[in-house]
């Protein structure tokens, strides 16, 4: 994967350094520490956004343990060094996908909203389908927001 970008604000380059390294050993139990209490998780699934924090976090929890050979490959960050883009790759059984996290942080280096987008559809159905037999019918049960 590519360096991160040099312009990061220092408390997003630190946030972003445990992100990394919570995907690579595939445990993401830190990952409140570095989640906004108030944070937004917009989903590929759905046009509108869910909210607090345990939505992005029980979203992401869930699907690090449905991707296999997940790999990001690059990383782009905002000219204010408080967004990033990550571009990735996996698999979810049979399917193969590519997509972007496009994370924003806050000043203290909190993740304020987390939006996800893959490609190809059958990629994108193949993942819905996992997460539903695993999250159900959760995801529903926090705050939807009305997309901005």
């Amino acid at each position: 994967m590519t360096e991160a970008p040099n312009n990061l604000h220092p408390a997003v380059a630190k946030s972003l350094a445990a992100w990394h390294e919570m995907v690579e050993k595939l445990d993401l139990a830190a990952l409140e520490k570095i989640v906004h209490p108030d944070a937004t998780f917009r989903s590929p699934m759905s046009i509108n956004p869910y909210t607090p924090a345990p939505a992005l976090i029980l979203a992401l929890s869930t699907v690090i343990t449905i991707f296999e050979d997940f790999t990001y490959h690059r990383q782009f960050g905002s000219e204010d060094g408080l967004n990033v883009v990550l571009e990735f790759s996996a698999k979810v059984g049979d399917k193969t996908l590519k997509g972007i996290d496009m994370i924003r942080f806050d000043e203290q280096g909190l993740i304020t909203d987390f939006e996800v987008m893959i490609r190809p559809l059958n990629g994108l159905q193949a993942l819905g389908a996992a997460m539903a037999e695993r999250v159900g019918n959760a995801m529903p049960d926090f705050k939807v927001k009305n997309r901005p």
